[in-house]
């Protein structure tokens, strides 16, 4: 008799226990909580997009379950992307990346790629690299540290948030390119990925700093620092951002895009990712999206899954030709 009834009762679990996974995966996606990882540290350019796009889409009702961001800063871009690898076919995380997606593994800095490892979702936004000095660098323009560098490629002791051979580095390197630096190997470059370069920068430890307008403007708004030049074509944003000068109109004819875009695992079910892409496209619609790009000087630039693949496709050629001009380019 007990065997009995105990056998009644394992029967009744597992029909629960059927019917409850049944029901869950009748529930809309998303079903719980989705992880977004940004490849850099708190207040980075990458960090401010994916706070940002989080606070929108539960501003906007357009999802209703945590959206908790999560920073790997570390290798470029690298470690970020052996995290995102490693959640493959998973429907619970998102990472945003930029262009050291590309030139970490064009570089050699990891094997992995956003072809076979990510799965592209949508293109967001396009930022720009700027280049700061601490309020009271002898620097006041752009050109003047250029000549420094003319003079003596070494003298200047460039900081930024990606590693040696990725975007604040290649940025700073095309630009130096542009104004007729020669000597490019010989720059002085130094990157801080945990968030610290400002720190460097009020130090005294670096002398300019590369990096997005994004990691700066707090600083700027406090009067620590001043930007000596965006590598937009013309000036972008509003308030103090539209305030900075570009380097085209001090005669350095370089600019750089720094676009961001919204990647899955490699295999993430076409569930997710057709959810992520129709919820970003309505996203960027709305008026709190469109304040916030106008706040950071972002230019609302969206691409749905296919657009993005092929401007991917396109940009990454582009950055294997810049970084074989600058000697950073892997040999094959």
């Amino acid at each position: 008799m007990l065997l009995a009834s105990a056998l009644l009762l394992s029967l009744a679990s597992g029909c629960g226990q059927g019917q409850g996974a049944a029901f869950e995966a009748a529930m809309p996606y998303p079903r719980e909580s989705v992880e977004l990882v940004a490849p850099a540290g708190v207040r980075s350019g990458s960090d401010l997009t994916l706070r940002n796009v989080a606070q929108c889409l539960r501003d906007t009702g357009l999802v209703d379950v945590p959206l908790p961001v999560t920073n790997r800063p570390g290798d470029g871009g690298g470690l970020a992307l052996d995290y995102l690898n490693e959640q493959a076919g998973a429907d619970n995380v998102l990472a945003v990346f930029s262009p050291p997606v590309c030139l970490i593994h064009l570089n050699g800095s990891t094997s992995l790629s956003y072809q076979e490892n990510t799965t592209p979702i949508a293109k967001l936004i396009t930022d720009y690299g700027c280049f700061a000095v601490a309020a009271n660098s002898p620097y006041q323009n752009l050109n003047q540290v250029m000549e420094a560098l003319r003079e003596d490629p070494a003298s200047v002791r460039v900081g930024g948030t990606s590693s040696a051979g990725s975007m604040d580095h290649v940025q700073f390197l095309k630009v130096a390119q542009a104004a007729g630096i020669e000597s490019l190997d010989q720059i002085s470059y130094a990157g801080f990925e945990g968030g610290r370069v400002l720190a460097q920068l009020l130090g005294g430890h670096v002398d300019i700093v590369s990096a997005g307008i994004g990691d700066v403007v707090g600083l700027v708004e406090s009067g620590d620092v001043r930007v000596l030049g965006i590598t937009a074509e013309q000036r972008v944003g509003s308030g103090i951002v539209a305030e900075m000068p570009t380097c085209v109109e001090q005669g350095i004819d370089a600019t750089f895009y720094n676009w961001r875009g919204i990647f899955g695992p490699k295999d993430m079910p076409e569930e997710a990712r057709k959810f992520w892409e129709e919820t970003l496209e309505k996203l960027v619609q709305t008026q709190e999206w469109a304040d916030t790009c106008e706040k950071y000087g972002w230019d609302m630039d969206y691409l749905g899954r296919q657009e993005f693949e092929a401007f991917l496709a396109s940009v990454n050629e582009e950055y294997a030709v810049l970084l074989e001009q600058v000697g950073l380019l892997e040999a094959k």
